[in-house]
């Protein structure tokens, strides 16, 4: 029997939007508000779940206390307060979008999840807007 555990969290960030092979004009059409050379700012939410089999000598499919400082080294210390673009190495050349950050999150987790479970990562970018990313 399969069972997902999950974890909330949170960090602030900035970051800009934009190509840099691309002219303004268009990474002002793409992206918007979102291209301020100046950056903007997110208070993303993050849900991390693992799902597996429950342990029997535990009961735990992750010992959640795992869970939550994992995500404190691997995301919050990692992302939060930073700007992204400029101090994130992962979005040196790889645009820092919602869908992007996801992923990078995940792949910085998943070496430390048990390869027999599963891992599942949802990052709201706003109360509205979110993306869901499991490998």
């Amino acid at each position: 029997m399969k069972v997902k555990v999950s974890r909330k969290a949170h960090f602030n960030a900035a970051h800009r939007l934009y190509r840099s092979d691309w002219p303004e004009a268009k990474n002002a059409e793409v992206f918007g508000k979102c291209n301020n050379p100046n950056f903007h700012g997110h208070n993303y939410e993050l849900i991390v779940s693992v799902t597996g089999e429950i342990d029997k000598e535990t009961g735990f499919v992750m010992d959640m206390k795992l869970l939550k400082d994992l995500i404190k080294v691997e995301v919050e210390d990692y992302m939060d307060h930073k700007n992204l673009n400029i101090e994130v190495i992962e979005f040196k050349e790889l645009n820092p979008t919602a869908e992007n950050i996801a992923v990078v999150i995940w792949k910085k987790l998943r070496p430390h999840i048990l390869k027999t479970n599963e891992l599942e990562v949802v990052l709201y970018e706003t109360p509205r807007n979110f993306v869901t990313f499991s490998g």
